[in-house]
């Protein structure tokens, strides 16, 4: 019984963790936005603990391996 409570309230902690970009320490990005002098954007946000894109390129990469299947 005290599995199924721990595996119940763990995903319960970690939910304030989950952001629009991932899973990071702190619920709200820090992230600094600016325009340059030449008119280009950019955005510097706070390193993640791990972020959504890099999930999917793994899944993706799994997917289409680059190597061929020996039949």
């Amino acid at each position: 019984m005290k599995r199924y409570s721990l595996l119940l309230l763990l995903p319960i902690f970690f939910t304030g963790c989950v952001n629009e970009r991932g899973v990071s320490l702190k619920y709200y990005n820090n992230c600094e936005e600016y325009y340059d002098v030449q008119g280009y954007y950019h955005k510097k946000c706070d390193k993640n603990i791990f972020d959504y894109a890099d999930i999917t390129n793994a899944l993706e990469s799994n997917q289409n391996p680059t190597r061929g299947s020996v039949r």
